[in-house]
C-alpha cells in the first residue's frame, strides 16, 4: 500500500468510526476465508460492518474519536465490527463467535464506554433497536385498541336497547 493510500484510509476510516456507535475488536486466527465471508455476510445482515486492517492504522484512524480508548486491543492479528445500531456488531459477533472458537472477541466499545467479552456479550443478548420500537409501538397501541373498544361499548349497548323496544313494539 502506497503512503498516499495509507493517509488516504486512515482519514476515511477514521469519519466512519468517528460516526460509528459500537464497535467489537476480535482475534481471528485460525479463520478459513469462508469463515471470515460468512462472518461479513452475517454483519451486513445485522447492520454492521467488519474490517479486517494493519493494526497501526487502525491505531492512528480511531485518533480523536469517541473509540480512541480501545487502540490497546490491536494487538496481533485483529478485526473490527462496528455499526450505528448499539447491539448489531456485538450480535452478530457473539453469534459467530459461539459457531466459530477461533474467533475470539477481545472487547469493544460503546462511545466512549469501553466494554469487555461480558459487556459486549451482555449487548448481544438486548433487543435491536427494530425490535424495541416495535414493542413500543404495540405497547401505544394496545391502549388506543381498547380505549376505542369502552368507547363504542356505550354505543352498542344503546343501540341493543332500541332494538330491543323496536322489536318490543313490533311483536305488540
Amino acid at each position: 500500500m502506497e503512503r498516499a493510500d495509507k493517509q488516504k484510509f486512515v482519514s476515511d476510516f477514521n469519519e466512519v468510526l468517528s460516526n460509528t456507535g459500537v464497535a467489537v475488536v476480535a482475534h481471528y486466527a485460525g479463520l478459513s476465508v469462508s469463515q471470515m465471508t460468512q462472518l461479513r455476510a452475517d454483519a451486513r445482515e445485522a447492520g454492521g460492518t467488519v474490517k479486517v486492517a494493519k493494526n497501526r492504522l487502525v491505531k492512528l484512524a480511531l485518533q480523536g474519536t469517541e473509540l480512541e480508548h480501545i487502540s490497546d486491543l490491536f494487538k496481533g492479528p485483529t478485526v473490527i465490527v462496528y455499526s450505528d445500531d448499539p447491539v448489531a456488531a456485538p450480535k452478530a459477533a457473539a453469534n459467530f463467535a459461539k459457531a466459530n472458537e477461533d474467533f475470539v472477541i477481545l472487547g469493544g466499545a460503546l462511545g466512549s464506554t469501553n466494554l469487555d467479552t461480558a459487556g459486549v456479550n451482555a449487548l448481544a443478548t438486548m433487543p435491536s433497536l427494530d425490535e424495541l420500537r416495535g414493542k413500543l409501538v404495540g405497547m401505544i397501541q394496545t391502549p388506543a385498541t381498547r380505549m376505542a373498544m369502552v368507547t363504542s361499548a356505550p354505543a352498542g349497548q344503546l343501540a341493543r336497547v332500541f332494538n330491543a323496544y323496536a322489536e318490543k313494539d313490533q311483536a305488540a
